[in-house]
């Protein structure tokens, strides 16, 4: 990602456990490859990512909703984003200090609206990294360019050190979203937000599964809770330890585990613990014997209905990273 940021320097976003895939295992690979700072979405993430990073690399999306959100900035040198004039005012009637300012062209979610820029509150700032979010970015759609025209605008109206406008998806539109910082997230964890990054990004997540048990169905017997299933005939099952309380949804029913690139159809509907599946291709397994997702996200969320960001960041915590 940082490659295909040109010039620009690549942050980081490690909000929600790094995508769910765990700050533990992810921020020091990211932070020993060089990135250029972390963006995370609530204060009560920045302890975890402070045990490997300084706190002036860290910055906090949401902002400071409470003086205590200032305190806690200060003693722990984390940045707050800026997002509202309320959060500007708190901010400097706090002592002020570098901060980052979100300003809103066209998401309409967090960020200070374009006519509120002239504000006595936002002239106060010392903004370091001037941002917006990109609504349609993994689309090729007229709001791409529409809000980079609104955010060069504002960009001239507004003091600041840098500007950051590009999140995965952006980075791959072109140069002109490059801007000073880019701010990767999704494809940093094997996510492909745009077809121009498939050939780019490797799977990253590779969740497994073992099997509790083997039996074999008779013609008639049915499985699971309704027996949505039944057996057209004598079938070998295996009960995996894997269920709604992983993150594997309902919504993969009529998917499929992999065992050496042998798909293993799923039988019935998702329990909170379990699933079964049928073995006929892979008929030797065990109790023990590990089996594969197919968390190749793409495939994922096509199988699960679910978008790649889904897919992650449901994953359980009885998973382990």
């Amino acid at each position: 990602m940082d490659a295909l940021s040109g010039s620009a320097a690549t942050g980081a976003a490690i909000k929600a456990d790094c995508y769910g895939l765990g700050v533990d295992t992810c921020l020091p690979v990211l932070r020993d490859a060089g990135a250029a700072g972390f963006f995370v979405a609530h204060w009560s993430e920045v302890p975890g990512a402070l045990a490997y990073v300084p706190g002036e690399k860290i910055a906090v999306l949401h902002g400071p909703l409470h003086d205590a959100d200032c305190s806690f900035a200060r003693a722990t040198g984390a940045v707050p984003v800026i997002n509202s004039l309320e959060q500007a005012r708190r901010w400097t009637s706090s002592g002020g200090g570098p901060c980052h300012l979100m300003v809103d062209t066209g998401i309409n979610r967090l960020g200070i609206a374009p006519g509120e820029a002239g504000d006595p509150s936002i002239a106060a700032l010392e903004v370091d990294v001037l941002m917006s979010h990109l609504a349609s970015a993994d689309e090729d759609s007229d709001r791409n360019a529409q809000q980079s025209r609104r955010f060069a605008e504002i960009a001239q109206s507004l003091p600041h050190k840098r500007t950051s406008l590009a999140n995965s998806a952006g980075i791959a539109l072109d140069e002109g979203f490059h801007h000073d910082l880019t701010r990767p997230g999704l494809s940093l964890y094997g996510g492909i937000a745009r077809a121009e990054l498939g050939s780019r990004i490797r799977q990253v997540a590779f969740p497994q599964a073992a099997i509790l048990q083997t039996r074999q169905l008779g013609t008639g017997d049915a499985v699971g809770y309704n027996g949505e299933f039944v057996a057209p005939s004598p079938t070998p099952t295996a009960i995996v330890s894997l269920g709604y309380a992983d993150g594997f949804l309902r919504g993969w029913g009529g998917a499929y585990l992999i065992h050496e690139g042998r798909k293993l159809p799923l039988l019935g509907k998702v329990s909170m613990d379990m699933v079964v599946v049928d073995l006929s291709a892979a008929p030797e397994l065990a109790e023990g014997d590990w089996l594969d997702l197919p968390y190749y996200l793409p495939d994922a969320a096509r199988l699960s209905g679910l978008s790649q960001y889904e897919a992650l960041t449901v994953l359980g915590r009885r998973f382990r990273r």
